[in-house]
């Protein structure tokens, strides 16, 4: 059985939105491929009648400075992203992320564009990104535009981004300052490349013993990508002691919804994890944020 009839390559932006609107539907993008192919052999997936690849176009595959973002372009292989000091100067989180996903060779093709395209809520990167304050660039035939990053997320398995007609181009991560810092950590059970049990990303700022700010990002707690707001709000301006993060963690279970899952972990195990990996994740992001 053929997977695809067509096969598309286009050279920028423009030429992958004028593709996907013009080419003979079904028409699917792809990038590294590693899940899409995968899918699309075992049934999961409706075969294509063109298929668009992405990773000759220039904008999708930079990782630079833009103004005071960090931009990655959506199809940038996650080893890329691992090797870049640009990234791990000024989001830890994502480099932890990263390196969690899969294996090496996986790495080499896997984008972080098709991490989150999956719109999954426990996916590594896309947590990382959430507690990192990211926007996502959509490209479609009238330009480009920023979209606040939980706003691409509709439920498990489905993306507010319009398939027939948008593209994720990239993400914006702000810069990071001094007093700022990130850290990413999971849970996951011991057997080889594992998913997410449970995972955790923690970006603070911080003016001496007081918690300035912070985002807390933990995956599955939810339907989709989950920020718990009861628990940052609770810490805004607090000084950090025990107590503050015991209570954040009351509102972090009072928040979430920790659902079993048959495969992974039942909805008891989670909550009963989560107040260390919160604290582990919080606690390492502290310690940096000295630096």
């Amino acid at each position: 059985m053929h997977l695809w009839q067509e096969f598309r390559q286009p050279n920028s932006i423009s030429e992958a939105i004028e593709d996907l609107l013009n080419a003979p539907a079904p028409v699917v993008p792809i990038a590294g491929g590693t899940d899409l192919l995968l899918e699309m052999r075992q049934g999961r997936h409706e075969a294509a009648n063109t298929l668009i690849d992405l990773t000759s176009v220039p904008e999708m595959n930079v990782i630079e400075k833009r103004g005071n973002f960090l931009y990655i372009g959506a199809c940038v292989p996650v080893s890329q992203i691992l090797a870049s000091n640009l990234v791990r100067n000024n989001a830890e989180a994502l480099i932890e992320a990263c390196d969690l996903i899969a294996g090496p060779q996986v790495r080499n093709t896997a984008t972080l564009g098709g991490n989150v395209a999956h719109a999954l809520p426990a996916a590594d990167g896309t947590i990382a990104l959430a507690a990192l304050g990211a926007s996502a660039e959509i490209a479609n035939q009238n330009g480009l535009r920023k979209l606040p990053f939980l706003e691409l997320f509709l439920g498990p398995g489905k993306s507010a981004i319009d398939k027939t007609s948008e593209l994720i181009a990239g993400f914006y991560i702000p810069l990071s300052d001094h007093g700022q810092a990130s850290a990413f950590k999971r849970i996951m059970r011991p057997q080889g490349v594992a998913l997410p049990i449970l995972n955790c990303a923690v970006w603070l700022e911080r003016e001496e013993g007081t918690v300035k700010g912070v985002r807390i990002a933990i995956g599955p707690g939810g339907p989709t990508p989950f920020r718990a707001t009861a628990a940052e709000a609770l810490m805004q301006n607090q000084i950090l002691d025990d107590e503050l993060i015991q209570e954040a963690v009351k509102k972090v279970l009072e928040q979430g919804s920790f659902r079993t899952s048959p495969r992974r972990a039942t909805s008891e195990y989670r909550k009963h994890v989560v107040s260390g990996l919160f604290t582990d994740t919080f606690t390492q992001a502290w310690e940096r944020s000295k630096k």
